[in-house]
């Protein structure tokens, strides 16, 4: 986490294809239709579907490409949003959050397409499992597949405990929801492939170019230690790293650190004798953990979320215990990465999407769910900005309240709230 490092000591720094760095911004730039302030996901995919349109695109990264969640995360991309359809249905009513949910699938879709298209080489894999731990947690999710099914047109499986068995080597868990649609990949090769095509497609990306002010007008200006961009239009896809530069943004959404060991290579026959299909999967706990094979026949394995920002104490052997959990038949194999980084939530884990004013575009709140939403949000802010806002219009629709608390309260009171949702998956 530190802001002197070009990128974090995680296996997926070690194991991408490096790219090389871009230069800092010195000097004005003013021949630009669209800047944008964050080189992860949502502002490459917004940057390359303009620079495809003809736009003149900047993009503005504080750190490298990818330094942030997008080069973090736990590669899961799965169908949905951070939040159930049930809390999109109370906000919106069944039809919108209808619409919203296929629009989830369409970015799924689009995600895939990307991957082909521009041959990114991030190693996509199908098929995801949610698992319960608990009977309830069982009971809400056999409910889930006849609903989506009977109100989403959207196809679920449920598996048994002795048929997750014959593709998990775990007794942990109950049974499983799969999803052939979803998947796993390499986040920060899927994040490098996206910045290649963008600038193969004339988009001009400055690293080490942290945004400190936005000053709105009808040219909007980014400016940075080393120079202002002004534009037609900007669009600020920084998530949680915006730090002061749209608080009422910031309000909305908090940061929450993530965490995720990776084991020392198993080898192939072990790997798999671990998750035969090569899933993905992740249980149903609001403190969860997630985890899935990598490429060299590792364990990548998520959890132990931090509400305070500050990570957990003798955090290795907390993880090394989440794993014999799940794996008794790891114990003794060592960690040999480990790291974290800081996903965005909102108080209702809805997304958050829209514009300030008629020409700042934002994206934020993917509340942990964000592989697949971010392309899609980078898409629908990309067509608003050529015209066609009714899509990223819906998800304005969508009513998001600031954090309780204040500036100085906030942190303290999501941590208790969170404490209690730990106290309920333990106990009930």
């Amino acid at each position: 986490m530190s802001q002197d490092c070009p990128y974090p000591a995680s296996w997926y720094a070690a194991s991408a294809t490096p790219l090389p760095e871009q230069p800092a911004l010195q000097g004005t730039l003013e021949d630009v239709d669209v800047c944008i302030l964050g080189a992860g996901y949502t502002g490459l995919s917004a940057a390359l579907d303009l620079a495809e349109a003809g736009y003149r695109v900047v993009l503005l990264e504080a750190q490298r490409i990818g330094w942030g969640a997008s080069g973090r995360n736990g590669g899961q991309a799965i169908v949905g949003y951070g939040c159930e359809q049930s809390t999109l249905e109370n906000l919106l009513g069944h039809e919108d959050a209808r619409k919203l949910f296929d629009l989830s699938r369409e970015g799924m879709d689009l995600l895939r397409q990307r991957i082909a298209r521009h041959g990114i080489a991030c190693d996509w894999r199908d098929g995801h499992a949610h698992v319960p731990l608990k009977s309830r947690q069982e009971r809400a999710l056999r409910a889930g597949i006849v609903e989506m099914a009977e109100r989403y047109d959207y196809p679920l499986e449920w598996w048994d405990r002795e048929r997750l068995r014959q593709e998990l080597a775990s007794d942990r868990y109950l049974g499983a929801v799969y999803d052939h649609a979803s998947g796993h990949l390499h986040p920060l090769e899927y994040c490098f492939g996206l910045a290649r095509a963008a600038m193969a497609a004339g988009v001009r990306i400055f690293e080490r170019s942290r945004v400190v002010e936005l000053v709105p007008g009808s040219r909007p200006q980014l400016r940075t230690g080393g120079g202002r961009v002004s534009a037609d239009f900007v669009v600020l896809a920084g998530n949680a790293w915006l730090r002061g530069v749209a608080p009422e943004l910031e309000s909305r959404v908090m940061p929450v650190g993530t965490y995720i060991a990776a084991t020392a290579p198993l080898g192939e026959e072990r790997a798999r004798a671990l998750i035969r299909n090569d899933m993905a999967v992740a249980d149903v706990n609001w403190a969860l953990d997630y985890f899935r094979l990598s490429r060299d026949h590792r364990l990548l394995f998520g959890g132990r979320a931090s509400y305070s920002s500050l990570p957990p104490p003798n955090l290795g052997g907390v993880m090394r215990r989440r794993i014999r959990h799940v794996f008794p038949q790891l114990a003794g194999v060592p960690v040999e990465y480990l790291w974290g980084g800081y996903v965005d939530i909102s108080l209702n884990r809805a997304p958050h999407w829209g514009r300030l004013g008629g020409n700042v575009y934002f994206a934020q709140g993917f509340s942990g769910h964000g592989v697949a939403a971010t392309g899609l949000a980078g898409r629908l802010i990309a067509e608003a900005i050529q015209g066609q806002s009714s899509r990223l219009d819906l998800f304005a629709k969508i009513p998001h309240a600031p954090f309780p608390g204040g500036r100085a309260l906030r942190t303290p009171l999501l941590v208790l709230a969170m404490a209690w949702y730990r106290l309920r998956d333990a106990l009930w």
